[in-house]
């Protein structure tokens, strides 16, 4: 039980209650309820959102569900937010960083240096700004699924990191010039993914866009960016412990 006290009078609300409230707060603004009024978040406390702001995140929540409501009407889609999961562990950024560097400590090869290193930065980056963008923004999820697993920021729904780090994969890829016959399944994926967010009920259809475009400038900043054969064999020296041909330090 959580007490507090409200103008004098002892109030007591039970621990699961209030955490089930918290997560129906859906939108940026605070919830203007009695319950949220007892613990002291009253119209004082609300952020200050422009009015077209909020017309337009009333217009993506009404367009997100919906979206949902008709997707489980078709076959196809209710599928695919049956499977939801399998798509968001596959896109995970923990996952991604864990299975990259295995695949970098695996395939220890000359001319896979700088694909290997520019994405692991980039990964690590799309880590980096989707969080602090959550943080800000803090934007509540659609639906608070895994609410116990979910800690700092990766409980806001502003904007998808799955879409972001979908698309950047998938704009480095292609700028590496992936072979013709990995263009479909690849741009599948990106496209699966990023709709499964909005069917699974994780974000809102204005989240998963802004994600893709940001995942869209994060790769093209890591094309212009783009660290040398010379600079990434030495990053994979020093993660390695070994001497690799080709870096800075060999003569």
């Amino acid at each position: 039980m959580t007490s507090f006290n409200k103008n004098g009078i002892q109030y007591q609300i039970s621990s699961e209650e209030l955490a089930n409230h918290y997560f129906k707060h859906i939108n940026i603004c605070r919830c203007d309820t009695q319950k949220c009024q007892l613990i002291g978040s009253d119209s004082q406390s609300k952020r200050n959102v422009p009015p077209m702001l909020k017309k337009i995140l009333q217009n993506d929540v009404q367009l997100t569900k919906k979206l949902v409501e008709s997707a489980t009407r078709v076959t196809w889609t209710r599928s695919l937010r049956n499977h939801s999961k399998l798509f968001e562990v596959s896109c995970h950024g923990i996952v991604w960083l864990a299975a990259w560097l295995t695949f970098i400590w695996l395939f220890n090869k000359p001319d896979l240096y700088q694909l290997q290193v520019n994405m692991l930065i980039a990964l690590i980056l799309d880590i980096i700004v989707i969080a602090v963008l959550k943080a800000f923004v803090r934007r509540r999820r659609p639906v608070p699924m895994n609410k116990l697993l979910e800690v700092g920021p990766d409980k806001f729904s502003f904007p998808s990191g799955h879409a972001s780090r979908a698309c950047m994969v998938a704009t480095i890829l292609i700028f590496n010039e992936i072979p013709i016959f990995c263009l479909p399944p690849l741009l599948a994926w990106v496209t699966t993914v990023s709709l499964t967010r909005v069917l699974a009920e994780r974000h809102y259809i204005l989240d998963v866009l802004c994600g893709m475009v940001i995942g869209i400038q994060e790769g093209l900043l890591m094309y212009v960016l783009w660290l040398s054969q010379s600079t990434c064999a030495y990053v994979i020296s020093s993660l390695s412990d070994e001497k690799v041909d080709g870096g800075e330090y060999h003569v």
